[in-house]
């Protein structure tokens, strides 16, 4: 069975204002140690036509729809109509995609949300790539830290990648569709297109265009993924 493991596999570069910098990156969660000063050096020459900075590191599409109640740090990006809900915890170094909706009571830290992403109620994404109109259930999140805090490595098949950081969420391939209340356990690799069931506790690879049910078993897709 194929597996999507490099950066290039999982996404399309075109949809997201970070695709310089993962192009860089072989392994997309190499480019999770630069995304706070790729967003600083970013933000500082974003057009005042399109962009404002509201405070220091942290620039907002004039465009986008954020809720008085939501709490942003930066560096922090939130790209053209895009929406932050309310009560949304911001903590810092998130790139947030065009048209992506991050929800109520969610919280980002350390990320890229490609355009069109939606996080929408109660979830967690922390040092994590969200592919292009990725979508979390409600209450799915992203663990990023092992039980015994040893670094995390990426099950592929019978092999193991080091990726030699303590804290490695989820990438989540374009178009991938994790359900309601599921956990990606740290350094989860999801291809493009897959759908998770719901309360689906996931470990490990998952290849593209498949229906993951639980640990085992994985059905063919035929859900069209037109884009």
């Amino acid at each position: 069975m194929k597996y999507q493991i490099r950066t290039e596999e999982l996404f399309d570069f075109s949809h997201t204002v970070g695709g310089d910098l993962l192009r860089k990156c072989e392994y997309p969660w190499q480019a999770l140690s630069y995304i706070g000063e790729w967003i600083v050096a970013l933000g500082a020459v974003l057009p005042a036509t399109r962009y404002e900075q509201v405070t220091k590191g942290v620039w907002i599409a004039k465009s986008a729809k954020v809720a008085p109640t939501a709490s942003i740090s930066g560096p922090c990006i939130i790209g053209e109509e895009a929406e932050v809900r309310h009560c949304a915890f911001v903590r810092g170094n998130a790139l947030v995609g065009n048209g992506a909706v991050v929800g109520n009571s969610t919280e980002l830290k350390n990320v890229i949300l490609f355009d069109g992403v939606q996080v929408p109620h109660y979830n967690y994404v922390g040092d994590s790539i969200l592919g292009y109109r990725a979508h979390l259930g409600a209450g799915a999140i992203t663990s990023n830290v092992k039980s015994d805090k040893s670094p995390v490595s990426i099950r592929v098949g019978e092999n193991v990648i080091e990726t030699g950081r303590r804290k490695v969420g989820a990438m989540v391939g374009d178009l991938a569709e994790v359900g309601c209340g599921s956990v990606l356990n740290p350094g989860t690799v999801l291809g493009k297109g897959c759908v998770i069931y719901p309360l689906s506790c996931v470990r490990g690879t998952v290849p593209p265009d498949v229906i993951y049910k639980h640990h085992g078993e994985i059905s063919l897709c035929r859900r069209k993924n037109d884009g």
